[in-house]
């Protein structure tokens, strides 16, 4: 089954303890897409300038990602900097150059109008609303969001959760949308506004997964060398995605092994600059690493210790 993203393509120039990136190959729908694209059909709606690339819409498409919703607008694409210090769970954002993606309007194209998963990348939650509008009726929708339009746009992003199925957020969101620091009460706040599945992405330290009925926790692949953790969340959400839209297993227990699938991408992704990981995993690894993380979790039930009571 085809997943539909909808988001940003950028550039990226980065900086972290252990190197230097510029103007490389970002955004949201961009590490989204092609985490998804080992699973399943994925299409895209972005847009970018005047001057991005042939190589990156050539990779993208070599991944069999869907480019008809790819807009190509007069202007600069869309480009961020950021920096990181030793604590890799918080970037510092040192610029951001809207450029074309300030006025960008997704527009669904009828070919995908269809698309039995969507995403809503982290966009303006009345964009988000307005391609709600132009979809018909999807088995699965998700949606992300950040600090910026949880403080703004309110009300928008509330009406927003109310209308998908997987809210796809971080620790720090989590806490700012609910107006909670524990992140057990916050899970249970935004439930009650209408949230149906929250999933809390935490960095280094894993994945909190809160449905109303059941609490599910995984951690994070360890790692020897962390180079890059931008895009780790969009990489994570498009493993998520992609496993559910490749089995259409949306029971619990299907949630819980993408959950586990997204953990896997996510922690490719970080182990070099921009999507240069990605780029060469095949699908064997992913497997691999999966099994990996299910044996380091597992742990067998209650054994009989003729403790009496």
């Amino acid at each position: 089954m085809s997943i539909l993203v909808v988001g940003s393509v950028a550039f990226d120039s980065v900086e972290t303890p252990f190197g230097k990136a510029h103007n490389v190959l970002g955004g949201s729908a961009a590490y989204f897409s092609t985490s998804a694209s080992f699973f399943t059909d994925v299409n895209i709606v972005a847009v970018v300038g005047e001057d991005f690339p042939q190589e990156h819409i050539d990779f993208l498409a070599s991944r069999g990602i869907d480019l008809q919703g790819l807009a190509r607008d007069p202007g600069k694409t869309f480009h961020w900097e950021g920096r990181y210090g030793y604590d890799l769970n918080e970037a510092h954002t040192l610029a951001t150059h809207l450029n074309v993606f300030e006025s960008f309007k997704p527009r669904i194209p009828s070919s995908y109008a269809d698309s039995d998963y969507l995403f809503l990348a982290n966009i303006d939650p009345d964009l988000q609303m307005d391609v709600l509008r132009q979809v018909n009726n999807p088995k699965i929708i998700a949606s992300d969001t950040m600090n910026y339009w949880i403080s703004s746009k309110p009300e928008s992003l509330r009406t927003v959760v109310k209308n998908v199925d997987i809210l796809i957020i971080n620790d720090a969101e989590a806490r700012q949308l609910s107006q909670e620091p524990n992140l057990v009460k916050a899970a249970r706040k935004l439930l009650d506004i209408g949230v149906k599945t929250l999933i809390v992405k935490r960095g280094e330290y894993g994945v909190l997964m809160f449905n109303g009925s059941s609490v599910f926790s995984a951690p994070a692949y360890p790692l020897e060398e962390v180079f890059d953790p931008t895009g780790a969340g969009d990489t994570f959400a498009g493993g998520f995605m992609g496993y559910l839209a490749n089995t259409g297993d949306i029971s619990d227990d299907g949630i819980r092994k993408a959950i586990i699938f997204g953990s896997v991408m996510a922690s490719f992704t970080v182990e070099d600059f921009s999507l240069n990981r990605l780029k060469k995993l095949n699908y064997r690894e992913i497997e691999e690493r999966y099994r990996s993380l299910k044996a380091m979790t597992h742990f067998e039930g209650l054994p009989e210790m003729g403790i009496s009571v």
